[in-house]
């Protein structure tokens, strides 16, 4: 089969792999129909190379059709039509129990001290082969898949295996009063999302971004924007003026460790880059920084007594952080990657009545998997309006 592959930092190709087969009772091998291109793919394309081996498959956004089950698989048949979430969880331990998938004690990476195993994302989550390729294995399929009906186009449906509920979580955690305002920093696919989600839910939102095709396709939906390339210097008097003086309620950090304006995270990233895998993987380990400018950013911008939710990635063990703000506006802060299962109910009614997050339009742009290095470099240089890829097998 044809997958995209990771050779390097900025380096991904179409191979020829061999074709997932049945390993355990509970594998089902999908045939992909269509895969997303994600913000965290581009921390794999670009900055956590050290935790990578060449020729891994990449992608954690796939959907597309059952091939074969596992002897014991019994809620997912031959012929489906499957989402795949992005981590691979049991849906029976203490954990699943408790909603917190991405902490799946059954599929828990325990020799690098991780959560829950996600698909085509470094040795770190497991190294399992992901899905920007023609077929999947997906393990714990009994859990690891959302059934969804025949009909609609996948761009309906596949944002439900990261977009939506991560978005859906980031908001949830947010905690939002009723009448109340969220400033989300970041207006890439999931800041983008979860602006739709909080604008549909009623929620005052202003969202923050510096590229202007980000700032204008929110504006056009009805979000209040603020551009970063001209009030980055005084950005929280600028939300200040326009909360009452107080500040938001909420805060979303969309942005994570990829935050512009952070210099010296930036030079971290580049020279762990540049050194040997075994030496760079050591460093992130025990002295990885981030870049931290969207976050200190949420913490000066967000009123006293409000909350912080934390959807975009950090990966740093030394981070610095300014306890003193935090503990003296009494901030809430909530974080963690996407309980995808935990939200599916929620988000699926909407898909399937009229589509008001216009998840089905959502993607800018949509191409052959063959065409995936192209889209990566694309995506990473935010060129061509590109804000979410779809790939095609």
């Amino acid at each position: 089969m044809k997958a995209v592959t990771w050779h390097g930092k900025r380096d991904v190709r179409v191979d020829t792999v061999p074709d997932p087969t049945i390993q355990e009772a509970t594998d089902a091998i999908v045939r992909i129909t269509t895969s997303g291109i994600c913000g965290s793919d581009l921390h794999l394309y670009e900055t956590l190379g050290p935790f990578m081996n060449d020729g891994d498959i990449l992608g954690h956004e796939p959907m597309g059709v059952v091939e074969a089950v596992g002897s014991g698989v019994t809620n997912v048949a031959v012929g489906d039509r499957v989402v795949i979430p992005f981590q691979i969880s049991c849906g029976h331990c203490f954990m699943c129990d408790q909603h917190l998938y991405t902490q799946c004690e059954t599929t828990q990476v325990r020799e690098e001290g991780m959560g829950a195993a996600l698909f085509g994302f470094s040795k770190l989550y497991g190294a399992v082969a992901g899905g920007q390729a023609e077929l999947l294995r997906v393990p714990q399929a009994q859990n690891t898949t959302i059934q969804v009906p025949d009909g609609p186009p996948d761009e309906r449906f596949v944002l439900l295996s990261d977009v939506l509920p991560t978005a859906w979580q980031a908001v949830e955690y947010a905690a939002i009063p009723d009448g109340g305002t969220v400033v989300i920093l970041g207006l890439g696919p999931i800041g983008a999302m979860a602006s739709r989600i909080a604008h549909h839910q009623g929620h005052r939102v202003i969202g923050v971004d510096l590229v202007p095709d980000r700032l204008a396709r929110e504006a056009a939906r009805g979000i209040e924007i603020v551009d970063l390339a001209i009030h980055e210097d005084d950005l929280a008097d600028v939300l200040r003026e326009m909360t009452g003086g107080r500040g938001p309620d909420s805060v979303i950090d969309a942005v994570g460790m990829e935050a512009h304006g952070a210099p010296v995270g930036k030079l971290a990233h580049q020279l762990v880059g540049l050194l040997p895998d075994a030496v760079g993987e050591k460093v992130m380990e025990h002295g990885g920084i981030d870049r931290l400018s969207a976050l200190h950013a949420a913490i000066d911008i967000v009123r006293r007594g409000g909350t912080i939710s934390i959807i975009g990635v950090y990966g740093g063990t030394a981070d610095p952080m300014p306890m003193l703000n935090l503990f003296d506006k009494q901030i809430q802060v909530r974080m963690g990657q996407a309980n995808v299962k935990r939200w599916v109910g929620d988000i699926l009614p909407l898909l399937m009545d009229g589509d008001p997050l216009d998840a089905e339009s959502f993607a800018t742009h949509t191409v052959p998997l063959d065409e995936a290095p192209d889209a990566y470099e694309k995506f990473q240089k935010k060129q061509d309006g590109a804000i979410k890829i779809l790939l095609k097998p």
